[in-house]
């Protein structure tokens, strides 16, 4: 997935708008926003709602970081979200993962399914619904950019390591030096095996106390946030990020890629591929035919398995991409056809789209394929079982945008 170009600010700071515009920019029903409209900010998961793919985030700022109040966020119906340089679904991310927004206004905000944020606080910007959310390897990967290693000192088990993001090929190589924590809770990835700070310390490539010049090794990191242990007597660091992982080569995060992009694959296959309605061509006695953009950012493998002749079904979804109707399983209420065409649009598509267009037939429309309509679509193959009933967006007595206590079943 080739995205345009961000800037990298350094963690001290708020990131905030990357565009600044005569008029707020807010995304319309059935286009997908240019990416250079978006909003940039950073923060910690802090809450995640996975079946509403919404949640919050406590966004980096210029106050102490653990009193920020979190930001409610929403991921866009074509919201891409990226783990380990991978696709990735809200559920599969920790909460207190470090992440990467780009964000924009509610497109409706009377339909908006988390608040909407009034405008003039820089710490809390009204731009919350995402279109790309990623963590700081996906970051990384995407920028071209590698932490380079500078000291490390450590006192047994705790420590900290000074680092600055650059360039991994050419370009400028003074990227701002920061210094993050780590612990004995630190992952450190070598190859395909994942090894403790005690193991490295034993084999001499880093010092059980003291500390140690590295030299500008390169590596990339997970990032996260916890509560600095000196206290507020002494010289507590409150927006001092901590290190997760350290992934000592290449091979290291491609396998961590490689295992959450089947974890991903596998969540697709069986909710079925997101999409919209383009265009419907009115038939007789209920017939048309629909043409569908196929959203973006999932692994290749995925796409190429809508196939023209192929059967296929098409279920209607809502903008949180929960299907929309269904007692039993979402082929239930599903439109039926045949793939008449697959198409790949040229150049580089917008952000959230594949740039992939399939037309289908079908013997019977439903309301939730009319033009403009979020849908899911099925490939031959793929499940067409039982999903958890908070996957569709009918069922229960208590309100899907704002949850009451009535979420939780009476006894």
């Amino acid at each position: 997935m080739r995205l345009a170009a961000t800037l990298y600010l350094p963690l001290a700071l708020l990131i905030t708008t990357a565009t600044i515009a005569d008029e707020p920019f807010r995304p319309e029903v059935g286009k997908f926003p240019p990416l250079e409209k978006a909003t940039s900010w950073r923060g910690q998961l802090a809450f995640v709602d996975h079946a509403n793919r919404r949640g919050s985030i406590r966004l980096q700022g210029d106050g102490a970081f653990y009193r920020s109040q979190p930001q409610p966020f929403a991921m866009l119906p074509y919201g891409i979200v990226r783990y380990h340089g991978a696709p990735a679904d809200l559920r599969d991310i920790p909460i207190g993962t470090v992440l990467y927004g780009r964000a924009f206004l509610p497109p409706d905000p009377k339909a908006s399914v988390v608040p909407v944020v009034p405008s003039g606080n820089p710490n809390r910007p009204p731009e919350n619904h995402v279109v790309l959310l990623e963590d700081a390897p996906s970051f990384c990967l995407r920028e071209g950019k590698i932490w380079k290693l500078k000291e490390i000192e450590l006192n047994k088990n705790d420590g900290t390591l000074v680092a600055s993001l650059e360039p991994k090929e050419g370009g400028d190589s003074t990227g701002k030096v920061e210094t993050m924590t780590l612990d004995a809770s630190t992952r450190i990835w070598r190859g395909r095996e994942q090894i403790g700070l005690d193991e490295l310390t034993a084999e001499g490539v880093w010092p059980a106390t003291g500390k140690k010049s590295l030299d500008g090794m390169p590596v990339q990191f997970g990032i996260t946030w916890c509560p600095d242990r000196v206290g507020l007597g002494a010289t507590s660091k409150f927006n001092q990020f901590k290190v997760s992982d350290i992934w000592q080569d290449e091979a290291s995060l491609r396998h961590a890629s490689k295992l959450q992009t089947e974890v991903h694959k596998t969540f697709i296959r069986t909710r079925w591929m997101p999409a919209w309605v383009d265009h419907v061509e009115y038939g007789t006695a209920g017939r048309a035919t629909l043409t569908l953009t196929l959203f973006g950012g999932m692994d290749e493998s995925l796409y190429s398995e809508f196939k023209k002749g192929d059967q296929t079904m098409i279920a209607a979804a809502d903008n949180t991409l929960k299907f929309s109707s269904a007692a039993y399983t979402p082929a239930q209420n599903a439109m039926r056809g045949p793939i008449l065409e697959v198409k790949k649009s040229e150049g580089e598509p917008p952000l959230g789209s594949s740039g992939i267009q399939i037309r289908v037939e079908t013997q019977l429309i439903i309301e939730g394929g009319r033009p403009g309509r979020v849908v899911r679509i099925w490939a031959q193959g793929w499940s067409e079982g039982f999903l958890p009933v908070e996957e569709y967006a009918n069922v229960g007595d208590f309100d899907q945008r704002f949850p009451n206590p009535n979420v939780f079943p009476k006894y």
